[in-house]
Parts: C-alpha cells; structure tokens; sequence
C-alpha cells in the first residue's frame, strides 16, 4: 500500500480507502462486513469511509464494530453529514449548526471512537448560510472531535467560499469527495483546477463506474444475476447511465490494456484514476474480501502516458466531462 499527503496537510491517507456505502447494514450481512475490514486491513488500507446517512446510520455502527480493538492512531476514520437520518424529522438533515453539532456525536457514538479524522458536508447545503456551516465545523474541530473538515460534491465556486471562510475561522478545507472514473471526468475542468488552488485533495468515489469499468456487463446480453445493475436497492438507478451498448463496447475495449499491464479490468480502472495527482486516494466498496485484494492491487500502480492515451482512444465519446453534473449532485432543496 503507498500513502498520500490529503491537501495542504500533515495527514496521510492510504491511495485505496474502503467505504462501506451501499454495502454495510444493506447489502451485506454484518460477517461479511467485518471479513471486508479485516481483509482492508491486511492490504495496508488504514482509511475508512462511512456517513451517518448510509443504511441510516446502520453503515456507522457497523464499521465501528469491525474496527474495534485496532489501534486508533493507526486507522484514519471519515464520515460524513448531510443526508437525513433517524425519523428523518425536518431537522434530521442538511448542515444547520444544530443537525452538524447533533450528528458528529451521533456518529463518534455508532463508530466507537472519540474523534473523526475527516468529517465531511455530504453535499452542499443550499438551505443554510455557509457561514453557519463553517462556524459549526470550526466548533467540532476545537472541541477536538473533529481532526479534519473535507466536503463532497462541491463545485469550484463552492470549494472557494468555503475555504475563505475556514481560513477566516483558523482551519481548512483539505478535501472534497466527487464521483470520478475514467467514464465520469466532470471535475477535471474546473473542480479540480480550484481545488489546486486552494490546497484541497480529492478522495474520490465511483472509480469503477458501480462495477461497469470491469467490463463484466457485455454488450446485447442479460445482466448478471445478483450485480448492483440488477439491484433496486443498491444503485440500479445510478447505475443505468452506464448501461448502453456504445458504452458498454467501449469498456471492453480496455481488456487488451489491462492484459498488458497484468491488471484487473477493476484494478485498471481504480489505477487510472490515481493517476491525477490531485486524487490523494480511490474508494473501493466490496461484498467480498477477494475484491478487496483485487482492487488493493491498483495502489502504487504507473500507467504509462501511452497507455493513458489508449484509454482515451478507446472510451473517446463516451466519457460524460460536463462540470455543471456536480451541481446538480446537491439537492436544491432538503430531503425528508
């Protein structure tokens, strides 16, 4: 496992973060899980990715178990707040200072731990005044619940009013957690330009497409039985803007690739997306410990510039790079 610095920080995060977003409390049972954890943590991941909202706060509690009896100062423990949680009341969501104070407490109570390395806005809060929002992180970060404040989903003009403020108030934003793969490039243009600029990694989510960059759904044939496409629960909807035979063709043809490199197709693509060097690491979700070893693999990994080219060549029209996608990523209005 190699390690990279997050932002303009001190704080090291492994190239390969295991989140447990549509698997823990969901999709999986809680065995299954914790072998997943265990497995990440025989590889050399040291950081974990949850939030309160995922299987409304079942994902939380159930990391916090696998985790449990390792040595905290070795693990870096991320989540996130935002979406709506318990009876999903009209303050169970969005970044008010009241649901930020009462989430935080909520989550170090379900993960077991005193403090969060990175506590993350979910998305952005179109409801709430951003200076409320920032004031209520700079709170947690001095009561020292808080080590770290990153967002997710954030366009570039977000990204720099935020960070202004966090100056303002004696912290800063190191992060931002986007949608990325080779298929889904929206923030190359301005997202990550910006982030540059103000000294903010990505921790990025999705680099395998939900599973369509391993090249297992083929062109003209039936889904696989059992895969997330095929699942209403577990990200059939996202998922769907992949499902086309135009894409489709052009994933498989990245096979040749990923032979020539001895990768996975999935490794391939977890691969590529370290190597933009605003990427501080990649996100792996898994159902099984041997895909957690599996996509491990990607980490260290050099993609030579040719090959770089090829992939470009051979997804050519199919990559989706319009910047305006991530803000319609956030909700206009709260969820209940």
């Amino acid at each position: 496992m190699e390690y990279r610095y997050l932002g303009d920080s001190g704080l090291k995060v492994s190239e390969i973060t295991y989140g447990n977003w549509l698997t823990h409390a969901s999709q999986v049972e809680n065995d299954a899980a914790i072998a997943c954890v265990r497995a990440a943590l025989d590889v050399g991941i040291s950081t974990f990715d949850t939030a309160d909202v995922y299987a409304n706060t079942g994902a939380e509690t159930v990391l916090g178990e696998a985790l449990k009896g390792e040595r905290r100062q070795s693990l870096e423990i991320a989540t996130k707040v935002f979406g709506p949680t318990g009876p999903k009341g009209h303050n169970d969501t969005g970044l008010s200072r009241k649901h930020i104070l009462e989430s935080i407490d909520g989550s170090l109570e379900r993960l077991q731990t005193d403090y969060v390395d990175l506590y993350q806005a979910h998305r952005y809060d179109h409801e709430t005044p951003l200076e409320e929002t920032m004031q209520a992180f700079a709170d947690v970060v001095r009561q020292g619940k808080v080590l770290y404040v990153g967002v997710s989903e954030w366009t570039a003009d977000q990204l720099r009013a935020g960070a202004a403020l966090a100056k303002d108030l004696g912290f800063q934003l190191i992060s931002n957690q986007p949608q990325y793969s080779a298929l889904w490039r929206v923030i190359e243009g301005e997202v990550v330009p910006a982030s540059k600029e103000l000294g903010i990694s990505q921790i990025v989510w999705s680099p395998i497409a939900q599973g369509v960059l391993t090249g297992k759904y083929q062109p003209g044939q039936p889904l696989p039985e059992g895969s997330r496409a095929t699942d209403d629960k577990g990200g059939a909807k996202m998922i769907e803007r992949f499902m086309n035979d135009e894409v489709l063709s052009a994933v498989q043809e990245l096979k040749p690739i990923a032979d020539e490199l001895s990768l996975s197709m999935a490794q391939l693509a977890v691969a590529w997306v370290l190597q933009n060097e605003n990427v501080a690491s990649a996100i792996i979700g898994a159902s099984r410990p041997e895909q957690v070893h599996d996509n491990a693999g990607a980490a260290g990994v050099q993609i030579p510039a040719e090959l770089m080219s090829r992939i470009d060549d051979a997804l050519g029209s199919v990559v989706e790079r319009d910047p305006a996608k991530t803000n319609d990523s956030s909700p206009k209005t709260r969820e209940v």
